[in-house]
């Protein structure tokens, strides 16, 4: 029973890189099997935390496990999705903000744990991860007609402020690291 937590991070571990490829490889008859399996990704990201606080079985492994599940699930979703874009540079710029942030705050993080200091994670950059989530949402309805052609804008505006605050948060947390660098 205390396990659950950390076994609902692993299914989004495993279904990281199998939304990923789906997305890349999308025929409009899949659309909807692969926004589902997102959501349930997605959702997952709440609900192994919420779990965890509530059964008080918060522990190192998924202290650790979480933030690498949500960087492979968001990652291989943007790589997906650009597989699809091809050269679309409203997508590619706010993707490659991210992409390059989680990169460089992951190398802080191992950077500082020889150091025994700790970097949490900040509401803001919960934030961060939701409207991330929110916007990649949005992307993989639009390509399969799912939906209007405002929410393909809609995703991309949203994709654009995820960048911004992915932006502010990795200069966060290299600030508050600042004097162990």
């Amino acid at each position: 029973m205390r396990h659950i937590p950390n076994i609902i991070t692993l299914i989004r571990v495993i279904l990281a890189p199998v939304i990923a490829v789906m997305i890349a490889m999308m025929a409009a008859e899949q659309a909807m099997l692969i926004l589902c399996l997102y959501l349930v990704a997605a959702i997952s990201d709440w609900l192994d935390g919420y779990l965890a606080r509530e059964m008080q079985v918060i522990s190192s492994m998924g202290r650790m496990l979480d933030p690498i599940a949500d960087k492979l699930l968001i990652a291989g979703c943007l790589l997906g999705l650009a597989a699809t874009r091809g050269t679309d540079m409203l997508f590619i710029l706010p993707a490659l903000a991210i992409l390059f942030r989680e990169i460089l705050v992951s190398g802080l993080r191992e950077y500082l744990a020889d150091t025994k200091i700790t970097v949490h994670v900040t509401t803001l950059a919960k934030w961060k991860t939701a409207i991330q989530m929110t916007a990649i949402g949005c992307l993989i309805s639009y390509p399969a007609a799912l939906v209007p052609d405002w929410v393909e804008l809609a995703g991309l505006g949203i994709l654009w402020l995820a960048a911004i605050l992915t932006i502010i948060t990795g200069w966060q947390y290299f600030h508050a690291a600042r004097e162990y660098l």
